[in-house]
Parts: structure tokens; sequence; C-alpha cells
């Protein structure tokens, strides 16, 4: 008595293994990358976001700020204040000081930070289609920081004492947030930051987030 014996054939799971596999695998990295995004904002509060470099006849060496998202600082430079040296210089020409810019953002700088951390974290353990949106701050942040610079530097350069010593040789101005400048006989070259490239990284992981949350939506289980 002979038995037949019938091949075995892939059952259907077993043929949507690799693809499911897949589909776990993207499940669970938008999650990675929104956390990663979250250490790297932490990170970057003990940074600086930009800089600036001003070179003036009477400082060979040029005159250094650093600015961070609660504070801002010279060059650390015991032996000279070079916030207040820029200061004083910026007061010939009618320039506010600038320990009063921003002052509204430096206080909420950090509780924001952290605010944006907690969303982020929230969004990579609460399942849900509308969660997405609460990574969206930190994403924007880079852009946001930019252009809040851009206004203060805008604000700063365009309301200029005009009782200020110099102020009949030197015409309201924008001066860049990027790149060199030329003010009278000063020269400023401004740049962005490791704290801003710090926050970059976080952004781009958050985009690709949403970008590998957008492509597992769209993918089709087979048969």
């Amino acid at each position: 008595m002979t038995t037949n014996v019938i091949p075995s054939t892939p059952t259907q799971s077993a043929l949507s293994s690799p693809q499911t596999g897949l589909r776990r695998w993207l499940k669970w990295l938008p999650s990675l990358f929104f956390i990663v995004a979250a250490v790297l904002l932490l990170v970057s509060i003990s940074q600086p976001y930009w800089g600036l470099v001003l070179q003036a006849p009477q400082y060979p060496g040029g005159l250094r700020l650093r600015v961070f998202v609660n504070n801002m600082t010279g060059d650390e430079d015991p032996k000279l204040d070079e916030v207040r040296e820029i200061d004083g210089l910026n007061h010939y020409i009618g320039m506010k000081s600038l320990y009063e810019a921003a002052k509204f953002e430096r206080s909420i700088a950090i509780p924001a930070v952290i605010l944006m951390v907690a969303l982020l974290v929230v969004a990579a353990f609460w399942r849900r289609r509308w969660t997405w949106l609460l990574a969206i701050p930190a994403l924007l942040f880079p852009i946001i920081f930019l252009a809040d610079l851009g206004f203060w530097m805008a604000y700063y350069g365009q309301n200029l004492d005009p009782y200020a010593p110099l102020s009949s040789s030197i015409q309201p101005f924008t001066p860049p947030v990027l790149g060199e400048g030329v003010i009278g006989q000063f020269k400023t070259v401004a740049y962005v930051d490791t704290g801003w490239y710090i926050v970059f990284v976080g952004s781009l992981l958050i985009a690709a987030a949403l970008l590998v949350k957008l492509g597992s939506r769209n993918m089709k289980p087979e048969g």
C-alpha cells in the first residue's frame, strides 16, 4: 500500500512574510526617529545656535557673540566681556542694547524646548492618526529660530537712535542673519552654530519619520 504525499505549498502568510516584516519595521521606525530628534533637542540647549564676529579697527582679533536659545555670551574670554563691548560700539551708531532683544523668546525658550521634546515622545508612543501633528513644532523650530532672529536684527537696524554720536553717518540698515555685512567701518560675519545644526538634523529625522508614516499607510497587503 502506497501513500501519496502531496507536496506542501507555501501558505499565504509565508509568502507575505517579507512584506509583513517590512511593515513591522516601518511601523516602529518613525518612533525611533522621533525619540532621537527629542534627544537632539535636549542636547542643543547647551550649544550656541548662532554666532557673530564683529571686526573693528580697534579689535584686530574681532569680537565674538554666541547666541543660545535663552542667553548670549562672548567667546568665553575672561579678560573681555565681548557682549558689552559690542553693545558699546552699537551705542555709537544708535542701536539698542543686545540685552533688550527677544526678552520674551529667551524667557520661554527652555520650557518651549522641553514641551517640544514631550510632544515628540507622545507622538512616538501614542499611535493615533493625528499624533503626527505633535511633531510639527519641532520640525519647524530651526526655521522659526532664524526667522525670529531675522526679525530682531531688522528691528534693531531699522530703528536707530537719531541722537546717537554717529547717527549722521549711519543710515538705517538690516544686518544679515547669515554671511558678511558692512556697517560703517565695521564688518560682521554671521553664521549658524552647533546648536542649530543639531536641531536641523532632528528636523530632518522628523521629516523622514512623517514620510515613512505616509508611505507605510499607502502600502497595500499582497493577495
